[in-house]
């Protein structure tokens, strides 16, 4: 059953935080680590790691494990995957047709079945006690309403599941915020971010499906295709924001959301 869903950035900035904005998200991202203690395992879909153009990816390998260095501070992770329950989301939505491969590394099995992880699954894990997890990764270019279906699905499976389930959706939002960050300017991405935050803050998913295509082209996020999974997800089970934290760090925006089902 799903205990709770996040949203959760992963810039390095809330690792060691210099502003106050960082500050709060780095405080909010330790109170999701402690109501994590009480979770079984996490599905986590991160925008990096293994990227298909065209194809959602869901990793079943043994292990999953990295390293991430982020000032001071060294994040290292070796992780059990969850590969029945990997294997079991792969496998449904292989038989809804939808747009997925599923992707193992080195070995078949054992200690060389691992799958590198990187800054978007290392630097939110960081924050939580260790856990089982399975580790998905959407594209850019499967169809909305795939993404949203696989949602579906992914929903279904994790509140038939007995045990308590924690999905983090890994996003950091517009890229765009800043002349000279490495993505330029654009008044785009404030737009986007402030209807993100409205959706967050509303838990009214469903708008995502009104926000223009040149909307998110401009705004250079790394969350609208892990959100819209998270739409699918709450078409099976409703959820309701209890916070939202947001921020920018020079060039691009970050959110942290608990949502809990009612």
């Amino acid at each position: 059953m799903l205990m709770l869903a996040a949203v959760v950035p992963h810039g390095d900035e809330i690792v060691e935080p210099k502003t106050e904005e960082m500050k709060k998200l780095n405080i909010k991202m330790r109170e999701l680590g402690k109501r994590c203690e009480a979770c079984d395992l996490y599905i986590i879909i991160s925008p990096h790691n293994l990227r298909v153009d065209t194809h959602m990816a869901v990793i079943l390998t043994e292990y999953l494990s990295g390293v991430w260095t982020c000032g001071n501070t060294k994040i290292e992770k070796e992780l059990r995957s969850d590969r029945d329950l990997a294997k079991k989301i792969y496998g449904i939505a292989m038989d809804n047709s939808l747009p997925v491969i599923g992707v193992n590394f080195g070995a078949l099995e054992g200690k060389y079945s691992c799958m590198p992880l990187d800054w978007g699954t290392l630097i939110p894990l960081h924050f939580l006690p260790d856990r089982k997890t399975v580790l998905i990764t959407p594209a850019r270019n499967v169809k909305r309403e795939e993404l949203v279906k696989f949602g579906e699905l992914l929903g279904d499976i994790i509140q038939k599941d007995r045990r308590k389930i924690c999905l983090l959706v890994s996003a950091d939002q517009a890229h765009a915020h800043a002349l000279d960050g490495p993505y330029g300017f654009s008044d785009a991405a404030e737009k986007y971010d402030e209807v993100i935050v409205d959706i967050l803050r509303t838990s009214d998913f469903e708008k995502l499906l009104d926000i223009p295509d040149e909307l998110v082209e401009n705004a250079l996020p790394d969350s609208y295709w892990q959100l819209l999974i998270l739409l699918g997800v709450t078409k099976k089970v409703r959820v309701k924001s209890e916070f939202v934290e947001y921020g920018v760090a020079h060039y691009f925006g970050m959110a942290v959301s608990i949502l809990s089902p009612v």
